[in-house]
């Protein structure tokens, strides 16, 4: 059986503003670099095969920070990248809500119908998370693996895994940083562990 324990990066600058990131970064923050601790402690006991993390640097630091001083292979995957947001990186939200009212309201609304104009859509997502998944369970098929990636690859996944259509791609639970998905594949069989968990925070 192969277990994958799935998290978002920990919490970021752009995160506490309310700026999309998208392929663009900012650094953690002293919260996110705790959070980061805190779960790599959680996983201690995990025996890992490896770590396949986006290869942004906020992915990067999470992962790194999991990881301590365990011996464990990190491999960058483009796959794993977040939604491409085009010219609203770095934007906030408000300035998304003022300038981009009806696109905004179909990302998070309508995400089959969203179109980006210079980024991608959230189809395109699916197709590359598709191929990273592939890709790991041709390499892996046993045992457990780490991803560190964004919150969209971490909804797209699950919808995968559930079998939901994209417009239901947001419903709960909000996927916080360092928050923890494990999902075991057993051949066909997928069954989703934990989804979004926070508890070990204390």
């Amino acid at each position: 059986m192969l277990t994958l324990y799935i998290t978002r990066h920990g919490e970021t600058q752009w995160n506490t503003e309310k700026r999309m990131q998208g392929w663009s970064d900012s650094a953690l923050t002293e919260n996110g670099i705790k959070n980061a601790k805190l779960l790599g402690n959680r996983l201690k006991e995990i025996e890992f095969d490896a770590i396949h993390t986006s290869p942004s640097e906020r992915t990067i630091t999470t992962a790194k920070l999991i990881k301590g001083d365990r011996t464990i292979p990190v491999i960058l995957d483009d796959h794993l990248k977040e939604i491409n947001m085009g010219k609203w990186e770095g934007k906030t939200v408000e300035f998304l809500k003022n300038d981009y009212p009806e696109q905004l309201d179909l990302f998070w609304n309508a995400p089959h119908q969203y179109k980006s104009m210079d980024g991608e859509d959230f189809f395109e997502v699916k197709n590359r998370v598709c191929h990273s998944l592939k890709t790991v369970r041709e390499n892996y098929s046993s045992g457990n693996i780490l991803l560190v990636t964004h919150s969209v690859v971490i909804k797209v996944l699950l919808a995968i895994f559930k079998d939901l259509p994209m417009e239901n791609i947001w419903e709960p639970p909000f996927i916080h940083d360092c928050s923890l998905t494990v999902v075991e594949i057993d051949n066909d069989t997928v069954r989703i562990v934990l989804e979004g968990d926070l508890t070990y925070r204390g």
